[in-house]
């Protein structure tokens, strides 16, 4: 039995649940600006009393990579880096637009198109990435600036659902009839359940010590216009 902690804060979701075997057993989620710092661990405390678990049964952590906001990326990360090197357990590291994908294509089980997540990166810009029913990478993860050009090719043949906080935004660029866009949430620990389960059976974990998230571009700091 494969019992593993999965935490999710890539976006304004923060996000945390229980697997066992690859199947979600418990789950606590709120989605609200500026809350994964004080709440993360208190999520975290709270499914693993409604899964009625200790650290000490946990086989592993995983946690939502990126890309996605820099501040949540950073409490998820060094969250699921502490509790594995305090329980010497191992750390899983889950593509965030991967997930998200999953996710949709659980909800969908007959979709045959194509899947595009997209996590709002500000103005028209989206880190994104392009899936399959099969969940294989139709095009790689980058930080995509929209236009009326963008996935023209891919639409001409096939379906495609767009996803996520950055999806909606784009809706009135992305102009094709093969075009769906979905306002629901796939940012949840509950997608990880299968991928985390998956690669634990394939002891594909990352190195507690050096691993970082995958943030995609450069932090930016700007200043204020107003004077304090």
């Amino acid at each position: 039995m494969v019992t593993i902690l999965q935490l999710e804060t890539a976006t304004q979701v923060c996000s945390a649940a229980i697997s066992v075997n690859g199947e979600t057993i418990a789950l606590k989620e709120l989605a609200a600006q500026n809350i994964h710092a004080g709440s993360l661990t208190l999520f975290i405390q709270e499914v693993m009393g409604k899964a009625g678990l200790s650290y000490a049964d946990l086989d592993a952590v995983a946690v939502s990579k990126g890309p996605g906001s820099y501040t949540g990326l950073r409490i998820g990360v060094s969250t699921a880096k502490g509790l594995c090197f305090a329980l010497d357990k191992p750390l899983i590291g889950v593509d965030t637009l991967k997930m998200m994908a999953k996710g949709f294509l659980q909800a969908n089980e007959n979709y045959a198109g194509l899947v595009c997540p997209m996590i709002d990166a500000r103005r028209m810009e989206v880190f994104t990435g392009l899936y399959n029913s099969e969940l294989t990478e139709v095009l790689p993860v980058e930080a995509k600036i929209i236009d009326e050009t963008s996935y023209q090719e891919q639409l001409k043949n096939q379906l495609i659902t767009f996803i996520g906080d950055g999806a909606m935004k784009c809706s009135g660029t992305i102009l094709s009839p093969n075009t769906t866009f979905s306002d629901l949430n796939f940012n949840s620990a509950i997608n990880m359940s299968s991928l985390a389960y998956a690669a634990f059976t394939a002891a594909d974990f990352e190195d507690v010590a050096y691993f970082e998230p995958y943030y995609l571009k450069d932090f930016i700091i700007t200043q204020a216009k107003k004077k304090v």
